[in-house]
C-alpha cells in the first residue's frame, strides 16, 4: 500500500511538473485595445504565456515604452503605450518582449490621420494628427489621381481607412480607394448630392436632394436606412454619441439614431436649414435662414438660447474654447457656447460679402474665405484682432481646413486661374496653388495626401511623390534581438487579469 501511495505522489509531481513546463513554455501573445488610430492614440497592451513574475518591456515599433512585470500565471493586462507624434501613416509594431530572453510577441498597429466628416477629426477643420504635409514639404504636392463623376462635386470628402466617401450631382455617392482613386462602389439616388458625408461605426451618412437623410454600409455601399425629410436636405450631418444630427430645407433640424434613423426628435426654425450642425457637450449649433443661430440641447431639442444675425445664416458653426464662431453677411461673430453672449464681433469693411463659406479654427486662430476682396482671413480666435490677410484671384466660397502649419482653400475662379491654394497659417504666405474647375468642396487633409471636389466633375488626390517620401511604406518589423532595453524605465502599474 505504501508502494502505492508513493507511485500515486509520483505520478502527480510529475503531471504537475508537466503542466508547469507547459505553462512556462506557452507561446507569448499579445492583444491590443483598438487596430489603429492617429499619431498620439493611447494603446492598452495584455499579454499572455509568457513567463510568471517577470519584466515585460512593450515597445511601439523600436522605443521602449513600459516595463510590466507579469503575474503567476504569466500574463500581464492593458499596459498603456503611445503612437508617438511623429509615427507616419502605415503600419507599425507594437512589441512585447521579456527582459531576461528573447521571448515575445508582436502585433501590427495602423497609423492613421483621417478626415471623418465636413468638421474633420476635431470638429474645427483642423486635423492635427497630419504629419506627412508641412510647410517645408506642400509646395512639393502633385496630382497623384483624378476621378471624373458625371457632374460637379459640391459636397466634400470624408476619408476613413483607406476609402474616400464623397456625393456628387450626377445623384451618385461614391466610394474610392484613397491611395489609387480606383471606385470600390456607388449608390445612386438619383438627385443631387451636395451634403457632406460623417463617417462613424462603419456606416457613412448624407444627406440628398430628394429629402432623404442616407446610411451606407461604409463597406460595402448598401443602404442600412434612409429618413425622408419634407425637404432638400443640403445640410452635412454632424454624428456625436449614437445621433445623427442634420438640417433640412423643410425648416427642421432633426435628430436620428444613428442604427436605426428612427428621429428622436426635430426642431422646427422659421426657414431653411442648409447650415451643417456642430454639437460639443450635450448642445446642437445651428443657423437658419431665418436669421437666427440656435443652441439646442441635444438630447431633447429643447431651445437653449437663440441668436439673431439680422441675415440668413448658410455657413456652418465651429465650437472652440468655450465659444461658437460662425459668419453671417459681412461679419464674423464669437459667442459664449452656453448663453449666446457676443464676446466679439468682426467686419473687414464689407470684405467678407455673403458669408457662405464655414470657419477653420486651429491653434487660437481663426480662418474664413472672403467673397468680395478674394481674401483669406486669419484672426486672433480670442480676441477677433486681424493677424493676416492674403489675396487670392477669385472669391473663396470652400470653407478652409487646417493640418500642420498649413490652411487648404478652394475658389471660384472662371478664368482658368488657380482654383486650390495653401497658405502658411502662421505667416499667410502662399505655398502652393494648383488649377482645378471651380471648388466649392472643402478638403480632406488624410494620411499625407489633400483630396477635394471640384464643379470640373473631378475628386482630385495630392501627395508628394514617392521618390520624395515614404508615407506609405511599412515600418519594419523588428528583430526581437536587435531591441535595446530601457534600463531607466520604472515598473508601470498594470491591471492584474
Amino acid at each position: 500500500m505504501s508502494g502505492l501511495k508513493r507511485l500515486t505522489s509520483a505520478a502527480v509531481v510529475f503531471v504537475a511538473s508537466v503542466l508547469l513546463g507547459n505553462t512556462a513554455s506557452a507561446s507569448p501573445s499579445i492583444t491590443l485595445s483598438k487596430k489603429s488610430g492617429p499619431p498620439t492614440s493611447g494603446i492598452l497592451v495584455s499579454g499572455r504565456g509568457f513567463e510568471p513574475n517577470v519584466g515585460v518591456d512593450v515597445y511601439f515599433d523600436t522605443k521602449d515604452e513600459v516595463l510590466v512585470i507579469t503575474n503567476a500565471k504569466g500574463e500581464f493586462d492593458q499596459a498603456k503605450i503611445n503612437a508617438p507624434r511623429s509615427a507616419r501613416p502605415g503600419k507599425h509594431w507594437v512589441t512585447a518582449l521579456e527582459r531576461n530572453n528573447d521571448k515575445g510577441a508582436q502585433e501590427p498597429f495602423l497609423v492613421q490621420t483621417d478626415w471623418t466628416e465636413f468638421d474633420g477629426p476635431t470638429g474645427t477643420r483642423w486635423n492635427p494628427y497630419e504629419n506627412v504635409l508641412g510647410t517645408n514639404t506642400v509646395g512639393a504636392l502633385i496630382l497623384k489621381w483624378r476621378y471624373t463623376s458625371g457632374n460637379q462635386v459640391f459636397s466634400s470628402p470624408a476619408v476613413v481607412d483607406g476609402v474616400l466617401y464623397v456625393g456628387s450631382d450626377d445623384g451618385n455617392f461614391y466610394a474610392l480607394n484613397a491611395r489609387t482613386g480606383s471606385r470600390l462602389w456607388i449608390y445612386s439616388t438619383g438627385r443631387y448630392i451636395d451634403s457632406s458625408p460623417a463617417v462613424a461605426d462603419g456606416k457613412v451618412y448624407f444627406g440628398c436632394y430628394d429629402g432623404n437623410v442616407y446610411a451606407l454600409n461604409a463597406r460595402t455601399g448598401a443602404k442600412v436606412w434612409s429618413y425622408t425629410t419634407g425637404g432638400e436636405v443640403n445640410s452635412s450631418p454632424a454624428f456625436a454619441n449614437g445621433v445623427v444630427y442634420v438640417g433640412s430645407s423643410d425648416d427642421n433640424v432633426y435628430a436620428l439614431n444613428a442604427r436605426t434613423g428612427a428621429k428622436l426628435w426635430s426642431y422646427k426654425t422659421g426657414n431653411h436649414v442648409y447650415s451643417s450642425p456642430a454639437v460639443e457637450n450635450g448642445v446642437v449649433y445651428v443657423g437658419s435662414w431665418d436669421f437666427n443661430f440656435y443652441a439646442l440641447n441635444a438630447s431633447t431639442g429643447a431651445e437653449l438660447w437663440r441668436y439673431a444675425t439680422g441675415t440668413f445664416v448658410v455657413s456652418s458653426p465651429i465650437i472652440a474654447n468655450g465659444l461658437v464662431y460662425l459668419s453671417s453677411d459681412s461679419y464674423l461673430y464669437a459667442l459664449d457656447a452656453s448663453t449666446g453672449a457676443t464676446v466679439w464681433s468682426y467686419t473687414p469693411g464689407g470684405n467678407l460679402g455673403l458669408a457662405l463659406s464655414s470657419i477653420a479654427v486651429a491653434d487660437g486662430v481663426l480662418y474664413i474665405g472672403g467673397l468680395n476682396d478674394y481674401d483669406l482671413f486669419a484672426l486672433d480666435a480670442h480676441t477677433g484682432v486681424l493677424l493676416w490677410d492674403s489675396p487670392t484671384n477669385a472669391s473663396l466660397p470652400s470653407a478652409p481646413v487646417v493640418a500642420n502649419g498649413v490652411v487648404y482653400v478652394g475658389s471660384d475662379d472662371v478664368t482658368q486661374g488657380d482654383n486650390l491654394y495653401a497658405f502658411d497659417a502662421r505667416t499667410g504666405a502662399r505655398l502652393w496653388s494648383y488649377v482645378t474647375g471651380i471648388v466649392f468642396s472643402s478638403c480632406a487633409v488624410a494620411n499625407g495626401v489633400v483630396y477635394v471636389g471640384s464643379e470640373d466633375q473631378n475628386i482630385y488626390a495630392f501627395g508628394l511623390s514617392d521618390s520624395s517620401q515614404t508615407t506609405q511604406l511599412p515600418a519594419q518589423r523588428p528583430d526581437l534581438k536587435t531591441l535595446q532595453l530601457d534600463f531607466s524605465l520604472k515598473v508601470s502599474r498594470f491591471t492584474v487579469p
